[in-house]
C-alpha cells in the first residue's frame, strides 16, 4: 500500500470537508453528496473482502497448522494478551478520565440543552437498547443453528466459531482430503487478496470521498462541552495508542519504527472507515511484514478484529463521567472502579450491532443512577472520536499478533535449548 498517498487523501478530505462544512454553501454540498457515494462503493468493495478472507484464512491457519505449532497455547496466549491490554486500558482510563472531565467546565445553560438533545433522541436509542440481546441469548448465537445465515447476516463471532470447529474437525479426517480443503481455503484467500490489491489501489480516493463527507456534515455542528467531550474521548484512546507501541515492541521482540511501519496502513484504513473489519486486509499485510507465522495471521488476527475492541474501557469511563456531570451526579471511586473491571469483563461479549458498545453502556450506567438516556448524545457526538478509536483498536490487534508471534518464538527458542543434550552443544562447540 502506498500509505503516504492514502495520508494525503485524508488530510485533503479532513481540509477540503471542514471548509465545507463551515461555509454551509449549497453548490459544495451538492458536490459533497455526488463525490460520497464514491467512497460508499470503495468501503462497501473492501468490506465485500473481509468475510470469505477472514474464513479461508482461519481455516487455512488452523487446519494447517503443525502439531509443534501448539494451537491451543496461540488461543491461550490470545485470550491472555487481550485481558492485559483491557487491564492497561481500565488502568490508564482511571488515571485520565476523571481529570479530564472534573477540568470541563459546564454552564446550567449549556446542561439543559444537552439534556434536552439527549432527550429528544432519548425514545430511539431505548428502542435499540431493549433489542440487544441479553447474556443467555448472546451465548447460544455463539454456535449457530445456519453458518451460511450467519455469513449472509454478517455474525462474524458465529461464524468464527463455526469455522474454527471445521477446521479442528479438518485435522482429524484423512491427510489427503484434509490438504484438499487447505488448497481450497488457499485458493479463496489468495483470490481474495487479490480483489483486496485492486481495492487497496484505488484507496486514495476512497479515504478522500469517506472523510470528505464526514468532516463536511460535522463542520461546527460541535460546540461547547460536546467539543471538550470528543477533544477528551480522542485524546484519550490517542494516547492509549501511543502507549500500544512500546508494549509490542519490547513484548513482540521488535523494533518500535518496523511496529509503525507495519501499523500505518491499518490505522489509515481504520481513520477513513471507523471499522476494524475493513482494516483486516491492512492488518494481514502489516503482519506479513513483520513475518509472523500462519497460526497469527490466520486466526489472531480475524479473532481480533471480530471480537477486542480495547479502548471499550476508556470510552465507557469518559462517556459515564461526562453523563454523570451533565446530570450533577457524583459518582464516588467505588463507582468508578465498577464500571472500569465491568468494561474489561464485558468488553468481549459486545453485540456486533452499530454502536454496540455504547448501547451496551446504556444498560450499564442506569445501574449507577445515570439515565442511560444521555448515551444518544454519546452516539450523536460519537462521529469523529469513533475514527481515533477504532485506530486504536487495529493498533491493539496488530500489537496482539506480535506480542503473541514474540512469545511463540521465546518458547521455541526455550524449547530447542531444554532439547539440546549435553553432548549435542559439545558437538555444536567443536564445530
Amino acid at each position: 500500500m502506498r500509505v503516504h498517498r492514502v495520508v494525503i487523501g485524508l488530510i485533503a478530505g479532513l481540509i477540503v470537508g471542514s471548509a465545507i462544512g463551515s461555509s454551509a454553501s449549497p453548490v459544495a454540498l451538492r458536490v459533497v453528496g455526488f463525490i460520497e457515494p464514491i467512497g460508499q462503493l470503495w468501503l462497501n468493495a473492501i468490506r465485500m473482502t473481509v468475510l470469505p478472507l477472514v474464513v479461508s484464512m482461519l481455516f487455512v491457519g488452523v487446519a494447517s497448522a503443525k502439531q509443534e505449532d501448539g494451537m491451543g497455547r496461540v488461543a491461550i496466549a490470545t485470550l491472555a494478551v487481550y485481558f492485559g491490554l483491557l487491564v492497561f486500558a481500565a488502568a490508564l482510563a482511571l488515571l485520565i478520565a476523571p481529570p479530564l472531565i472534573r477540568d470541563m467546565h459546564l454552564s446550567p445553560v449549556a446542561a439543559d440543552s444537552l439534556r434536552i438533545s439527549a432527550g429528544t433522541a432519548a425514545e430511539q436509542t431505548a428502542t435499540k437498547v431493549s433489542q440487544l440481546p441479553g447474556f443467555t441469548a448472546w451465548l447460544t448465537s455463539l454456535v449457530p443453528t445456519n453458518a451460511m445465515k450467519s455469513a449472509a447476516d454478517g455474525a462474524m463471532l458465529p461464524l468464527i466459531v463455526f469455522t474454527l470447529l471445521f477446521a479442528l474437525a479438518a485435522r482429524r479426517i484423512d491427510a489427503p482430503l484434509r490438504q484438499s480443503l487447505i488448497d481450497v481455503f488457499s485458493a479463496i484467500a489468495g483470490a481474495t487478496r487479490a480483489i483486496v490489491d485492486w481495492v487497496i489501489a484505488a484507496a486514495p480516493i476512497g479515504v478522500f470521498a469517506l472523510v470528505l463527507a464526514t468532516a463536511s456534515r460535522v463542520g461546527s455542528s460541535l460546540i461547547g462541552a460536546m467539543v471538550y467531550y470528543v477533544l477528551a474521548y480522542s485524546a484519550a484512546v490517542a494516547l492509549f495508542a501511543l502507549l500500544v507501541y512500546p508494549i509490542a515492541a519490547l513484548a513482540g521482540r521488535i523494533p518500535l519504527p518496523r511496529f509503525t511501519r507495519a501499523a500505518l496502513p491499518a490505522q489509515t484504513i481504520a481513520l477513513s472507515s471507523s471499522s476494524s473489519l475493513a482494516s483486516l486486509p491492512a492488518l494481514i499485510e502489516g503482519a506479513q511484514s513483520l513475518e509472523m507465522p500462519p497460526p497469527i495471521t490466520g486466526f489472531v488476527l480475524p479473532l481480533s478484529v471480530s471480537v477486542f475492541k480495547a479502548t471499550t474501557p476508556i470510552v465507557w469511563l469518559i462517556g459515564t463521567l461526562f453523563l454523570a456531570k451533565l446530570d450533577g451526579i457524583a459518582l464516588g471511586t467505588g463507582a468508578i472502579v465498577t464500571i472500569s473491571l465491568t468494561s474489561v469483563l464485558l468488553s468481549l461479549t459486545i453485540p456486533g450491532v452499530p454502536q454496540g458498545g455504547m448501547l451496551m453502556l446504556a444498560t450499564v450506567i442506569s445501574s449507577f443512577g445515570v439515565p442511560a438516556s444521555g448515551v444518544a448524545l454519546l452516539i450523536g457526538a460519537d462521529t469523529i472520536p469513533d475514527l481515533f478509536a477504532t485506530a486504536a483498536n487495529v493498533t491493539s490487534d496488530l500489537a496482539v499478533a506480535t506480542i503473541v508471534a514474540g512469545r511463540l518464538v521465546a518458547e521455541g527458542a526455550e524449547e530447542h535449548d531444554v532439547a539440546e543434550t549435553p553432548a549435542e552443544a559439545a558437538s555444536s562447540d567443536d564445530a
